[in-house]
């Protein structure tokens, strides 16, 4: 079942759409600032966990590493899927137990994989070799699980090639695994960010179960599939209510993986997107020449400091204006550094009104996920995405 965001909306009073928009109206911010509802990432939440049935929640701290989000998801008793030593540091600091902290980056520094086992993590993941044998060395007798390159499935932000191995090394790395004293449990894969719809995930789910078949043919009594991340938010095209995509997502997970494999979720985007905007300001409208088609429209934010996920236009964020009432035109948007790649939307433009103007405040809508963790320190001396939750 699809539905519009309004919709949506209206299925959950707490939301984006009359907490955070109505704060953002009520208050005036000298820098952009992401505001999240952490009533919102909770009810989020509720509704993939029962959608996703019997499959842990791993909470991707990536997408928005916020204390009172973490602190939040604690207390909802969420695991969390950690990519780095600060991230682990962050969840334990916030009552997160660490059996329910996984170390899901196959690139870590050998010192940090030392740290994280004498935390009490015993989940790892890996995609070669020398990974392996950090591991082993570094956490001896931890779980490993091996990350699978899969095919792209059409996802808006795909994530192929960097990470996982490819399936005739996949039960290689097993038995590598298995001989250096590691515990082999099970594969992981990642179908790719703002997959929109759960029927993208059939392709995928296919390559994983062939080669969990031959790892089993193998002698190898694997536990655990680890589905990743995936779950999309509203970016302006309809996507299926998180409840109901999450359980047509563990319907094609049970048909492949039976009952007796434990199953891991990787949420990020699909939990934390949804509950914050960006409070922006419009610092110039101008027109290249007197013939152009489109105004060039330039932010106090860009790709450096927040909004890197523009990038090649992937995703798609949608704006608010004061000025909704007026007629629109189409705009390329852009951010307020000097460097050229600073450009957000070019190919595909955006339609903002015609009275646009310097000064006047733009909403950013669905920003809660990869933002702040994305925003620079300060390229061109410019602040830092400021973090506001309500």
């Amino acid at each position: 079942m699809h539905v519009t965001q309004a919709e949506f909306t209206a299925r959950f009073p707490v939301s984006t759409a009359s907490r955070v928009e109505q704060f953002i109206r009520q208050n005036a911010f000298d820098r952009p600032t992401l505001v999240l509802d952490v009533d919102r990432v909770e009810t989020q939440y509720h509704a993939l966990k029962a959608g996703l049935g019997r499959a842990d929640i791993h909470f991707a701290v990536k997408a928005n590493p916020a204390r009172e989000i973490i602190e939040r998801l604690v207390a909802l008793g969420s695991h969390f899927d950690a990519a780095s030593r600060g991230e682990i540091e962050l969840c334990l600091s916030l009552g997160a137990h660490p059996e329910t902290i996984s170390f899901g980056n196959t690139v870590k520094r050998a010192s940090d994989i030392a740290f994280a086992h004498q935390a009490g993590l015993t989940l790892f993941a890996a995609d070669a070799e020398e990974e392996l044998e950090k591991i082993a060395e570094n956490a001896p007798g931890a779980q490993v699980y091996i990350r699978l390159i899969v095919e792209a499935s059409g996802a808006d932000w795909p994530l192929t090639r960097k990470f996982g191995t490819a399936r005739d090394k996949a039960v290689r790395l097993l038995a590598l695994a298995h001989d250096l004293g590691l515990a082999p449990v099970g594969f992981s894969f990642h179908v790719g960010s703002q997959t929109r719809k759960p029927e993208m995930w059939s392709s995928t789910l296919d390559q994983v179960a062939a080669i969990w078949a031959e790892a089993r043919a193998a002698g190898f009594a694997l536990t655990l599939i680890n589905i990743g991340g995936g779950f999309p938010a509203f970016y302006g095209d309809d996507i299926a209510h998180p409840t109901d995509y999450a359980a047509a997502v563990m319907a094609e997970v049970e048909a492949r993986f039976p009952g007796s494999a434990h199953v891991m979720a990787e949420p990020g985007r699909g939990l934390v997107a949804e509950a914050g905007m960006i409070a922006a300001e419009v610092l110039l409208v101008s027109r290249k020449s007197d013939d152009d088609l489109c105004r060039w429209v330039y932010l106090d934010i860009g790709k450096f400091s927040g909004l890197a996920e523009t990038m090649d236009e992937a995703i798609r964020y949608q704006f608010i204006t004061d000025r909704d009432h007026e007629d629109t035109g189409p705009c390329i948007l852009a951010g307020p550094s000097c460097d050229s790649a600073d450009v957000l939307y070019e190919k595909r433009p955006v339609s903002l009104p015609l009275g646009l103007k310097s000064g006047d405040r733009i909403v950013i809508r669905s920003c809660g996920a990869y933002t702040s963790s994305y925003s620079s320190v300060g390229f061109n001396g410019f602040p830092p995405l400021d973090v506001v939750t309500i």
